[in-house]
């Protein structure tokens, strides 16, 4: 009774290698929506700072006066 190894795996072993494969194959798909998010990510960044250097350069041709006007101050009640 020397325990032989069967050719055919165990029960459990096949649930193990299924487990294994589907945990493989769910990190690679979220492995991949990361990037993808990232590549999101970076495509509005750009976007965003296309946006803001027009409008910077737009302040820069055509400065407007914000806030209220200088010269005296509120006037006082007594």
């Amino acid at each position: 009774m020397t325990g032989k190894k069967s050719t055919e795996p165990s029960a459990q072993s096949i649930a193990r290698t299924n487990k294994q494969r589907l945990a493989l194959e769910e990190g690679a798909r979220a492995m991949a929506d990361l990037e993808r998010q990232a590549v999101d990510v970076r495509k509005n960044m750009e976007r965003l700072r296309g946006l803001r250097e027009a409008k910077e350069a737009e302040e820069a041709r055509n400065p407007a006066v914000l806030g209220r006007p200088q010269g005296r101050g509120a006037k006082r009640r007594s």
